[in-house]
């Protein structure tokens, strides 16, 4: 008996041991790496018209530019009055660049640098908005398409994604070429028209016009993600991340055969039934969650920052995990961070509550994590739905995740710099932009992709996104602006 306590006595003491020591082992990791944010010096705010600004969006708001893949000439008026628009309130910027229009309806400014050797570089937005969703404009604290100013928010459609981050780039330009500036580097300014609806037409043009013309540019800047505040848990100060990666995208359509025919004499196996099941089989077999890229690089950048157990989490992934993507699960929108997100959107089949249908088919859309190809989602499309009588063919407008823009350049620490200058209280950190933007159609032309919209918002701010109540607050567009004129200050100035 003497013995077994004794032994029983070892044991709890060897585990108390482990414990401690994997204790002091977590401790360790989660308090041994310092801040990664850069010391900057106070920058005084640059004088900005909020007034005037905020007039000029919300008229430019006024311009309903829904675009339409299948009907193209759908916002050709509203496109001319923003562009007409633009060009009456913004005299000395047109007389400072070059502007062109491109493919009819996109929009291209060179404002030329004095040094020739001097790389370019490039400001993105789109002049596009997505429609309002059916039925719910009543829904609306003011008509989207208004353009009203009213508690210190412009409203409408447009006003965040993206005509915000169009006119905030304009109005910097133009306050910039009132004062004279003349940058080193040449700025190009791009304005698609349809990034919404894929930025063929639009973004695509126009970075094909620039190789054609053999520029080559150090950075470009396009919309993407943003100032969170209060959403990140563990962390009391907002985030500032900035898109370095991009997901891509590949919409697969799954058509099944069957034999048409009498619903009083079904076969076997039928259209919809082999479809569904195929179907079933993407949903219950999703591609695996990883931790990897610029999700690790941002866990990594933040995790000094968290306080509690949400450092000591992020600084012990080797540990924790399965733990973190666990609870990314719970959610769409976490989950898309680290997986290749599986949607089924489309299915048709059938026309009559008594006849077989002889096709069924489906659309699957997935988002792709860097990593990840479209024939490698195809490859395991076809293993898990697993059945040769389903025909798997690509849609047209699918792409691979453009290369992965590192964090070690000097491009990326000037852009990590003006935002703490704009924005002093926020944490930096690179991550991954989930949704498609314009900047991909430059990855040929660019050495650097950044996607950021210096735009603060809290998670019920990112429900308007592409929702009802658009808005922008008058105290955040005026610091857009500020922001946009840093950067230029920094990068050309």
């Amino acid at each position: 008996m003497r013995r077994l306590l004794k032994w029983v006595r070892n044991i709890v003491a060897i585990a108390l041991v482990a414990v401690a020591a994997l204790a002091a082992v977590l401790a360790y990791n989660a308090y041994r790496q310092p801040s990664r944010q850069i010391a900057v010096d106070a920058v005084p705010p640059i004088a900005v018209d909020e007034s005037g600004a905020a007039q000029r969006l919300a008229e430019a708001i006024r311009f309903p530019t829904i675009s339409n893949f299948l009907n193209p000439e759908q916002d050709a008026d509203a496109l001319r009055g923003l562009q007409a628009h633009i060009q009456s309130s913004f005299p000395a910027l047109h007389a400072a660049a070059r502007r062109e229009v491109v493919n009819g309806k996109s929009l291209l400014y060179t404002w030329q640098g004095t040094d020739p050797d001097a790389k370019p570089i490039a400001l993105l937005a789109h002049q596009d908005v997505v429609p309002i969703a059916p039925r719910t404009e009543p829904d609306w604290a003011h008509k989207p398409f208004d353009g009203v100013i009213a508690d210190g928010f412009i409203w409408g459609r447009g006003s965040w994604d993206d005509k915000g981050n169009l006119y905030a780039i304009l109005e910097a330009a133009e306050l910039m070429a009132k004062q004279g500036f003349k940058p080193k580097r040449t700025i190009y300014f791009a304005f698609g028209h349809d990034e919404e609806v894929s930025g063929l037409r639009g973004a695509r043009q126009i970075a094909e016009l620039l190789a054609s013309r053999k520029v080559r540019l150090d950075f470009v800047l396009d919309e993407g993600l943003l100032i969170t505040e209060g959403v990140m848990k563990g962390l009391d100060r907002p985030a500032a991340l900035i898109g370095v990666s991009e997901k891509g995208y590949a919409t697969l359509v799954l058509t099944a055969r069957g034999t048409p025919g009498h619903s009083s004499m079904p076969p076997r196996d039928t259209a919809i039934g082999m479809l569904a099941a195929g179907l079933t089989h993407l949903e219950d077999n999703r591609l695996p969650m990883r931790i990897r890229g610029s999700v690790a690089e941002m866990f990594d950048t933040l995790a000094p920052e968290m306080r509690g157990f949400n450092r000591v989490v992020l600084s012990n992934l080797w540990l924790f995990r399965p733990l973190l993507l666990r609870e990314f699960a719970k959610s769409g929108a976490t989950a898309a961070m680290v997986q290749t997100s599986t949607a089924l959107t489309v299915f048709n089949a059938g026309d009559k509550d008594n006849v077989l249908p002889g096709v069924a088919e489906a659309s699957v859309n997935f988002r792709l994590l860097p990593g990840d190809t479209q024939a490698s989602i195809t490859d395991h499309v076809r293993a898990t739905v697993a059945n040769d009588r389903i025909d798997i063919k690509p849609f047209d407008g699918n792409f691979d995740p453009p290369p992965v823009t590192g964090t070690a350049s000097r491009s990326y620490a000037t852009l990590n710099r003006t935002i703490r200058e704009t924005f002093p209280d926020v944490v930096v950190a690179p991550g991954l932009m989930i949704a498609a933007t314009d900047s991909r159609h430059y990855a040929d032309i660019a050495d650097n992709i950044f996607r950021f919209s210096p735009v603060r918002a809290n998670s019920e701010d990112l429900k308007r996104f592409h929702g009802t109540n658009e808005r922008l607050s008058i105290q955040n567009y005026a610091d857009m602006i500020r922001f946009y004129v840093r950067l230029m200050q920094a990068t050309a100035g």
